[in-house]
């Protein structure tokens, strides 16, 4: 079954090149973020893991665990981060689940139900679908899917972006307009009324039209 949003995160329990967790217990009471990858030693993901290691400290000032995935052992996860360190300059700082029995794979709906077998003897076309990422929130809810074809980079700045916002709605009741940054004028939601809308900001909103009530970014300067 695919997985989409506000869909529970299927609690798993794991190998990763940091040991055994428990999903759950290990995204505990913050944000988290799983990205899949195809096999290990592939060249977009070389990137894209390398890139995820240097921008770490922007999840971590945000309260978001990064953890990645790949059907390879946990020992290729180990060369392959040899690779990474050596051609993107930074080895990945977080962990790498070692999904070889393809559970999580399946659980999240990126695998068909009926795939077995040595994952080494797979090649990377064959799990083209592992490349997703899911956002999940305290509640341990999806709160945001992406799906990549192989030969596209991800944009991992855009996932920081998506992330400030999701936490403004969590927070604040509030949504982004398209191309937001942080900083911008943003919406209360429509799921705020304007009485409660009138207690939050007292102060007022604009109004272009009447399902449009505009409010400047609460956050603004203190991200």
């Amino acid at each position: 079954m695919t997985l989409t949003i506000g869909d529970l995160a299927p609690d798993l329990e794991v190998e990763t090149t940091e040991g055994r967790i428990k999903f759950h217990d290990w995204v505990g009471d913050g944000w988290a973020v799983l990205f899949s990858h195809p096999r290990d030693f592939t060249p977009v993901c070389t990137t894209e893991l390398g890139y995820m290691a240097k921008i770490k400290p922007e999840f971590d000032r945000r309260g978001v665990k990064i953890i990645g995935l790949s059907v390879d052992p946990v020992d290729n996860h180990a060369k392959w981060a040899k690779d990474i360190e050596a051609t993107q300059g930074t080895a990945p700082n977080y962990p790498m689940i070692a999904d070889t029995d393809f559970a999580v794979a399946k659980a999240y709906g990126m695998l068909p139900a009926d795939v077995s077998g040595d994952p080494t003897q797979r090649t990377a076309a064959e799990n083209a679908t592992l490349r997703n990422v899911f956002v999940i929130g305290p509640d341990k809810r999806i709160k945001l899917v992406l799906i990549y074809p192989m030969s596209v980079g991800r944009n991992f700045d855009e996932i920081l972006r998506a992330i400030d916002a999701l936490q403004l709605t969590e927070s604040r009741g509030l949504s982004t307009p398209a191309q937001w940054q942080p900083g911008d004028d943003v919406f209360i939601s429509g799921s705020v009324s304007d009485e409660q809308a009138k207690q939050r900001y007292p102060e007022g909103w604009r109004a272009p039209v009447p399902y449009m009530r505009i409010v400047p970014d609460p956050l603004a300067g203190s991200r």
